[in-house]
This record gives structure tokens, sequence and C-alpha cells, in this order.
């Protein structure tokens, strides 16, 4: 058992820890407020941190709701910065052509991907939810729809195929006080797949939007 007067600072990191402290920086380069060489720099300071102390150096000029006390009092938990914010699209629409929507974006309340005869690509790893309770309805008609999420986040999956195919495996849980996404719609002659995929790494941040 730990000695309980050595002080926080001084206690060692688990890795649960420094991916939250990752994710952090990732989100801190996502919106600008550092580079993607600090990025890298501090990644790299990240993987080798041994103890509290060092973590928190690592993030001692972001602001509070992305420092590491926060992330690190949040262990096992998913990071509330990934919580909130605006969303400005909420659907994506390939007719006889392809959509896609990746990188850092807000996912709203409810959102809508319809493929006819075409394909739409959706990429949650490094999305925000704007509420923790979030609809993507998705409709395949002769296309697909094909939906990677992160492995942190809870899945209910409740779509259904028609002469075509609707993914259920990847329904389960996620971290604690994760959010909950719900998927729904139909497949017709068509497809709608659902994977998990580990967060991106350094150098695989990319910019979000919607390319049709």
């Amino acid at each position: 058992m730990g000695d309980p007067l050595v002080p926080r600072d001084r206690l060692r990191v688990s890795d649960a820890d420094r991916e939250q402290v990752t994710e952090t920086l990732r989100e801190a380069a996502g919106q600008g407020r550092i580079t993607l060489d600090e990025l890298d720099t501090r990644l790299d300071a990240t993987h080798v941190a041994k103890t509290y102390a060092e973590l928190e150096v690592i993030t001692h000029d972001l602001p509070v709701e992305g420092s590491a006390t926060m992330a690190i009092g949040a262990s096992g938990a998913l990071p509330v910065e990934r919580i909130g914010g605006t969303p400005t699209r909420r659907l994506s629409l390939a007719i006889l052509s392809g959509a896609r929507r990746k990188g850092n974006w807000i996912v709203p309340p409810v959102y809508t991907a319809v493929a006819f005869l075409g394909g739409v690509e959706m990429d949650l790893r490094e999305a925000r939810f704007s509420e923790r309770e979030v609809k993507i309805r998705a409709f395949a008609l002769l296309g697909g729809v094909d939906i990677v999420v992160p492995e942190d986040i809870d899945v209910d999956v409740g779509g259904v195929g028609v002469m075509g195919g609707f993914d259920h495996k990847e329904g389960n849980s996620g971290l604690k006080n994760a959010p909950h996404l719900h998927v729904t719609g139909f497949a017709m002659l068509g497809g709608v797949s659902i994977k998990r995929k580990s967060k991106k790494k350094r150098h695989e941040i990319g910019r979000g939007g919607e390319v049709s």
C-alpha cells in the first residue's frame, strides 16, 4: 500500500492519466491554442511522464477546462471538454456522390445522413458532442453510410435493413459519463456500418468539414 503522506503531485500516474492529458492536448491543437510542433513536443513529454507534477507542467498554460488537473481528476471518465458547443451542420447528403464529415466538428442532438447511389463517411473520433445524448439517423438507399466512433462512448444501434445491412455489433457502453450515441434509420439495397476505432495519434488530426 502506498504511503498516504506522499504529496499527490509526486504520485505515479497511470496510462489512463496520460491518455486523458493526450486528449486535452489534441483538443487544444484542434482549437488552435498550440501548434502542431508544440503538440508533438508535449505528446512526447506526456508519454514519458511519471508523476502528476510532470503532467501538470505540460498543460499549465492551457485554460482551466483543459488543464491536467481536470483531466487527471476525471481519470477513467470522459473529459468534460468533449461535451458542449454549437453545431453548424445537421445533414450529410450524398446523391450519386459522396459526403464526408470528420476531424474537429460538433455533433448536434440529431444528425441525418442520407446516401442514395452514393456514400457518406462520418468520423466521430475527434468530434465534440453538443449534448450527452445524440442521435444519428442513417438512411442508405442503394448506397452506404459508414460511421466511425471512438472507443470511449456509449453506442446504441436501432436501425433495420431491408434487403440491405444495418450493423449492430458495435453497440455497447463506453467510459463513465460518456456521451450516448443512438444510431437509427434503415438500409435498403445498401448498408450502414458502425466501427469502433482508437482515437487518432499525432499527425493524424484533420480539419473538420464535409466534402461532397
